[in-house]
């Protein structure tokens, strides 16, 4: 799968290919449930955080941008908890030895779990990372971003999405 990813994020750098999933979306559509284990063995189940906002996170650990990202969501997730966010991370590794260091070594104050091609494909195919979801309080997908995000952007939508009732 991490292959893929690279000759994909290839292509689209060499050509210049613009890649499209406008048929495939999630957008204002339920999201998918899953259950999964964290890296701390506690379940963590999508239905679960019903009534909150959730911004549910793929990445990996040789993803450059994703740890651009990471730390910033550890913030959201102090600053925004309250209020009814709750940030969930999905790593595409292979090994969950290099995931555990790095939830670690960024102090990640969110769920993460080890995630699958089966997950992925559910959310519309993840070939590449990362790809973020904002999930509003009745479960429907309400923003997509796919690749290196502005921030500002994503954290305007959050709060936008905390405001409503």
């Amino acid at each position: 799968m991490r292959l893929l990813a690279v000759a994909l994020l290839l292509v689209v750098i060499f050509l210049g290919v613009s890649i499209s999933c406008t048929a495939g979306t999630l957008l204002n559509r339920k999201a998918p449930e899953f259950v999964l284990s964290s890296l701390d063995q506690k379940k963590v189940k999508l239905r679960g955080y019903r009534g909150k906002v959730v911004l549910l996170n793929f990445w990996a650990t040789w993803c450059a941008p994703c740890l651009i990202e990471m730390p910033h969501f550890v913030d959201w997730q102090k600053e925004y908890g309250a209020r009814g966010l709750q940030v969930i991370g999905i790593s595409m590794d292979d090994d969950p030895a290099p995931v555990r260091s790095l939830s670690t070594k960024l102090l990640l104050n969110y769920p993460v779990a080890m995630g699958d091609e089966k997950l992925g494909e559910l959310y519309g195919g993840i070939l590449g990372l990362p790809v973020t979801y904002l999930i509003d309080t009745t479960g429907k997908v309400r923003a997509e971003y796919r690749g290196e995000t502005d921030l500002k952007m994503i954290e305007k939508q959050l709060r936008q999405l905390l405001r409503k009732p």
